[in-house]
């Protein structure tokens, strides 16, 4: 071998160890303040062991309706506290932490039960269907709020002899099956990256509130208490690493044109102020899928926090039209 060729191979190989071990190097301390699920508890929560998760859900009202709440990313049953009691006395309302989020259980690669990620779609999907069976709901009209109507749409299509409607706030679907290239899920999913992961999560975090602001019409309702609420479940254990998981786990492919596969009767909310997941986005889709569309005045993207009273006017003219 030339002294040439010598020294690229050892540049390459060293190149290769940096990359290899280079991460593991690299201190992710471990989080001292986090508290377990039950300690973070509201006198009114309620949890339920589903598929190796401890659930945590919330449960109002009683009678053959059933409605069930999903929440966006970065939110919780939190995000419905507004409208539960109102859904509760239409039949029995329930709203659940997904996984990664809230106060259900974030378990970690190493203790999957047979390499299932349950922060997948799939996975998600078979949640919603163990709880049902759980609770004994035969069938619920599925509300889902932004990454949560796209776990609603998911379900739909998968079992739709459980779902008698759906209404979607502010969805978020694409055509996609994620937000990255396909090249990105191995890299950011290999040892050394998981390793780091936690740091990367725990960076972006510290900008949360921000996003929060961005998700209200008018910024000055979102007080102190709305800040806390929304942060609470990040002193959970592990909510760093789960959510460094969620946001890499397996996606729908072409969730957006799946939705004329829907049989079920849909509604689509938005807020005409949504600088989450913009208004026009669900005009668009609304109007290509022929969807009935209400548009809330001075609202954002969470139409069921910011204008409760619009967004249950809407529902309840919906639901009238389905008896």
């Amino acid at each position: 071998m030339k002294p040439w060729q010598r020294n690229i191979l050892i540049g390459l190989v060293g190149l290769l160890l940096v990359l290899l071990v280079g991460p593991f190097l690299v201190p992710v301390p471990e989080l001292t303040t986090t508290s377990t699920e039950r300690e973070l508890a509201d006198p009114d929560s309620l949890f339920l062991e589903i598929n190796n998760l401890i659930v945590h859900y919330k449960q109002v009202g009683s009678g053959e309706t059933a409605f069930i709440l999903l929440h966006g990313f970065g939110a919780s049953v939190y995000s419905w506290q507004q409208v539960l009691d109102d859904f509760g006395a239409q039949g029995r309302a329930i709203a659940y932490d997904r996984p990664a989020f809230g106060l259900t259980s974030r378990p970690m690669p190493d203790v999957w039960v047979s390499g299932q990620n349950p922060y997948s779609v799939d996975s998600n999907v078979a949640l919603l269907a163990a709880l049902m069976d759980s609770l004994g709901m035969e069938k619920a009209i599925l509300v889902g709020n932004s990454a949560g109507g796209a776990t609603a749409i998911s379900f739909a299509l998968a079992h739709p002899e459980k779902v008698e409607a759906l209404i979607l706030v502010s969805p978020a679907v694409s055509n996609s099956g994620g937000r990255f290239p396909a090249w990105v899920t191995p890299v950011f999913t290999s040892p050394q990256l998981r390793h780091l992961g936690p740091l990367l999560v725990r960076d972006i975090a510290e900008t949360g509130n921000d996003t929060i602001r961005q998700a209200w019409h008018d910024e000055t309702l979102v007080t102190e208490e709305v800040i806390a609420a929304y942060r609470k479940p990040l002193t959970a254990h592990n909510w760093d690493r789960a959510l460094y998981e969620f946001t890499f786990a397996p996606r729908s492919e072409g969730l957006r044109n799946r939705v004329a596969e829907l049989k079920m009767p849909v509604l689509v909310i938005t807020g005409d102020d949504d600088r989450i997941v913009p208004t026009q986005n669900s005009i668009d889709l609304a109007q290509e899928f022929n969807l009935p569309l209400v548009v809330l005045p001075a609202c954002g993207h969470v139409p069921q926090e910011e204008c409760p009273e619009l967004f249950m006017e809407a529902v309840n003219n919906f639901l009238e039209g389905l008896k």
